[in-house]
This record gives C-alpha cells, structure tokens and sequence, in this order.
C-alpha cells in the first residue's frame, strides 16, 4: 500500500474521482434504463417519462465526457511524473556506474532501470485511477440503493466486499508470478547472451543442437511463468462474471418480495440492474493488480539498485551528474597537467571481492604507457581507479602532481578521456556524436579530430558527411569504424589523460595495429595508458609492461 500512496499525487486523485464520476454515470445509465422501460409500460403521462429520458441522455453524454477528461488529465499527470522520476533515477543511477553495476553490462542495467520505472509510473493510470475510480462507483452505488431499500445496499456491499478478497488473493498469486517471470527472463536473456556471443565457438565444436535446445527450454519457462500469469488474471476475471451473476440473482430475491410494498416495479428494475451495472467498474480490477503487482516488483529492483552507495566519493561532497569538464565548453581544466603518479595503490572492484597487489608507477605528462597482461590480472580494474570510477583503498594518485581524492569529482574527470572496448555511439548524426566530448567545438575542429582518428577517407565517403544519421535507421559503422570515432572523440575532448581499455579487443590484427597507430602518432602531446590482453603495434608507446610489473606485494601491517 506504501506504493500505492506514494503514486497518489492530488493530480492523480482528482483524475481518479473523475473516473469514478464517469464510472458512475454509467451505472446510473443502465439502472435508469431499466426504470425508463419498466415505468414506459405502465403508460404514465409522458412528462413522467421526460425526466427519466432527460436522465438517460445526461449519463450518455457524461460518461465518454468525462472519461475523456480522466484519459487526458491522469496521462498528463503520469508522463509528468515519468519525466521528474527519470531524472531523479539518472541522477542515482550515474554515481553507481560501473563499479556497482556487479557482472551486468551497463545497457541491461540502463534497459532493465528504464523498463522498471515505467511499470511504477504505469500504476498511476493502471491502478491508481481506476481503483479509486471503482471505489468512488461502488461507494455511490451502496448509498443511492441502501436509501432505495436498505437490503440492495447490503447486495452492493457484499458485492465491494467479494471484490476486495478477489483482488487481495490476486495480488498475492501475481506478486508470486512476477517473481518466476522475472526469473525465467532473465535465464532467457543469458542463454540469448551466451549463444549469441559463443555462436562461432560451438559451431567448431558441433554444438549448435545443444545450444538450441538450451534456448528452447528457457523460452519454454518464459511461456509456462506468462501463462501461469494470464491463468491468473483470467481467473480473475471469471471471479467477476461470478459475483456479478450472484449478486444480480440475490437482488433480484431481495427485491421480489418488496415490490408493491415499499418498492415500485421500475424501481425494483433499477436495484436489479445496478449489480450488473458495476460490472463496468469491477471488470478493470484484474488488470489492475496485474499492473499492481508488476509495479511493486520493479519498485523493489529500482530500491535494490539505486540505494547503493556509490564507489566513488567526491571531495566537494556534491553528486556528480556526468563526467564532463570542469569548464563551460567541455574543455579539460587549464592548469591541470597530465603526469601520472601511482605509489602502492590498492584497489577492489567491491568489497566482498578481493584486493589487487599494489601497483607503482610513474608517468611524465606526454608519455605512453600500454599495460598488458592476462584476463583476471586487474588491468581494467586498475583503469577505473585511474579513471575515477572507484576510490582506491590504500595509497596514492597524483594527477597533474595533485591528489585525485581532494580534487571535485568534475575536475578530475574533466582532466580524463576514456576509451572501452565496447564505444557507444548514439542515433543522432556524427557531429553530434563527436560533440558529446565537446559541446563547444566547430565542425573544422570535429574534421581534424577524425583525421587524426584516421577517419579522414571514410568522412570524404559521406554524403551528407558531418551530419550523417548513425544508428538505428541511419549508416551502419564497422567495428573499426566504431572504434576510430570513440578515438576522435577522445581526441577532440583535448584532455591531458587518455585511458583506453582494451579499444581494439574486437578488431582482426591489421586493423588493431592501425588504429593503435594513429593513436600513438596524434597523441604525442598527452599521456596515454592503455591496457590490452594483446601485443599488436604497441611499438610506438614509450613503455611496454606486464601488469605483474606494477604489482607490489603489500607492505605487513
């Protein structure tokens, strides 16, 4: 229930009662139908007969009226929350990343986050109004028959009443059932992951059969827990046509014998008739705590994610939105040069895992550095901590011959380009691409930089060249492609530290050793670090070493 009134803003409360006025309206159409028809054969004078016909139209009109209404208000109220609450998740969810992310990339998180929150914002309009839009019904519904005839409003309560223990045994089954869901998707989506990426491998070892039964039988879980779900709600949803076939014969019995005495005919019509009505309002239920139980499932993941504490600490005490600059153009801190120096220093991914030997070294500003080193040896976890992405534990880093630790998070990562082995690019043009890295640079400044990525030939290849659409309905880029852009955005940021993590991990042997070359060859004035399980064209660096090299054991006590 905390959910539920958290979600109830007065925007949603007032779309809510306009539901139920709606809800209403068509309850009260149906009934007075019935009494219209009843008293019509009874041939009354027909200025009887107007107020009822006046009535009828009135409810007809009202209902889609205010239907609308409510359509147009609860949506209003529910895209404007979605729009603050995303930001509020974005500004929780960036001082997490990557440290806290555990073994999951940061697309499935992003994915997983965004998918999460819109299941909360969803049961604004999903379960929030309509509940309220059915109780406020219903509550009309008891009243106006209870003054009719106290007995039909005991019907009406009776019929609230089975609701409510049809929703809460609901409620139960689907929370249980979003938990095995959740579950079976996400075995799904690693068996997806594994055979997707291992596809090459298990073709050279004959095992395609293997992996498609493997698919096969997590897709089979995903149907049997979606069924399981849809059983549910269906049973639901017979609960309804059940309670509202019991409580229409039980007012019918109620009402017999009161016909003459203390009930007319036609009114006797519209008691009958008003738990059928309802069926209107009691029908959304099922959906509801569907929507209900999905809703405080991804509440409980959102919770679990974004109440971490971040891995990264940041001197002024403020929450650092992005890694941009430290000034107005996205340009690095003028006085902050690009040595590097790293005495003892000892890192972890998270605290349940172990630390890394300490390592030492030292770079001059314009030096070139590449750290090889088997998988499993701490050369990407050693980047993060050079990198700002996760504090160290012991020792020091000295940036420019300032302390990383008591600088503001946004001046240290102002002074870092980053490099992965997995670049994004995003569905815009490249211009835009590129001025990520820098908002304020001119299209002759974002050519140069593609240059010097070695990308020159391919921008003269383009059409429509600078503003070329890449992603998703726009040109396709080759992994090496890929790769150089990520450069040219690096390069064009102009700070003092390049960091690269494994940036041609993906790329056959001819194209690794020229990308790493015209990276070597443009970058003569700033300091590179770069990490790679693999030897090809690192002659251009000024330094060659094995992560081994670095380590220190760490000093006793």
């Amino acid at each position: 229930m905390s959910l539920i009134r958290d979600l109830s803003t007065p925007a949603l409360v007032r779309s809510g009662l306009i539901g139920g006025l709606a809800t209403t309206s068509g309850v009260a159409l149906t009934a007075t139908s019935g009494w219209l028809i009843v008293q019509a054969s009874t041939m009354p004078a027909i200025l009887t007969l107007l107020v009822a016909i006046v009535c009828v139209r009135t409810f007809g009109i009202a209902r889609p009226v205010l239907r609308y209404v409510e359509r147009v208000h609860s949506h209003d109220a529910a895209l404007a929350s979605l729009a603050e609450r995303r930001v509020r998740m974005y500004d929780a969810l960036v001082p997490l990343t990557p440290a806290r992310l555990g073994r999951r990339s940061r697309s499935d998180v992003l994915t997983s986050a965004v998918r999460d929150l819109d299941d909360v914002v969803d049961a604004q309009v999903r379960v929030v109004v309509p509940l309220i839009a059915a109780l406020t019904a219903a509550g009309v519904a008891i009243v106006a028959t209870a003054v009719l005839l106290p007995a039909a409003g005991l019907v009406v309560a009776g019929v609230v009443a089975s609701m409510v223990v049809s929703a809460a045994l609901a409620l139960r089954a689907e929370s249980s059932s979003q938990v095995a869901g959740l579950e079976a998707r996400a075995a799904a989506s690693r068996v997806g992951a594994l055979v997707t990426s291992n596809a090459t491998d298990l073709q050279a070892i004959d095992a395609e059969a293997d992996a498609l039964r493997w698919l096969a039988a997590a897709h089979s879980e995903v149907r049997r827990t979606a069924g399981t779900a849809g059983r549910i709600r269906g049973l639901g949803l017979a609960w309804q046509q059940l309670t509202t076939a019991a409580s229409t014969a039980g007012m019918a019995l109620v009402v017999a014998p009161a016909v003459g005495t203390t009930v007319s005919g036609p009114v006797a019509a519209l008691l009958i008739l008003t738990p059928l009505a309802l069926a209107d309002a009691t029908t959304t239920i099922p959906d509801a705590i569907g929507a209900w139980a999905r809703a405080r499932a991804a509440d409980g993941r959102l919770s679990e994610l974004l109440s971490q504490e971040p891995a990264v600490k940041d001197a002024t005490g403020a929450t650092s939105r992005d890694d941009g600059a430290a000034t107005d153009d996205g340009g690095p801190p003028a006085s902050l040069g690009g040595s590097v120096r790293v005495d003892q220093l000892v890192t972890r991914w998270h605290p349940s895992r172990p630390a890394l030997p300490a390592v030492t070294f030292d770079l001059a500003a314009g030096q070139h550095l590449a750290i090889t080193g088997a998988n499993g040896s701490g050369k990407s976890t050693l980047l993060a901590a050079l990198g700002r992405h996760i504090d160290p534990e012991d020792g020091t880093y000295l940036l420019g011959g300032t302390d990383v630790l008591d600088m503001p998070l946004v001046t240290a990562r102002g002074a870092i380009a980053l490099v992965d082995d997995e670049p994004h690019l995003f569905s815009s043009t490249l211009r835009e691409n590129l001025r990520l890295a820098r908002p304020a640079a001119t299209d002759e400044e974002i050519e140069a930089a593609l240059a010097d990525a070695g990308l020159q030939v391919w921008l003269a290849g383009l059409p429509e060249r600078l503003d070329t659409w890449l992603g998703s309905g726009g040109r396709g880029v080759s992994g090496g492609e890929r790769a150089r852009i990520a450069l040219a955005r690096a390069l064009l940021s102009g700070r003092p530290l390049l960091l690269l993590d494994e940036p041609v991990a993906h790329l056959d042997h001819a194209t690794a050793v020229a990308v790493i070359a015209d990276l070597t060859r443009t970058s003569t004035d700033r300091t590179v670090v770069m990490v790679s399980h693999r030897s090809d064209g690192l002659d251009g660096f000024d330094r060659v070493v094995d992560m081994t090299e670095l380590q220190e054991p760490r000093p006793p006590g």
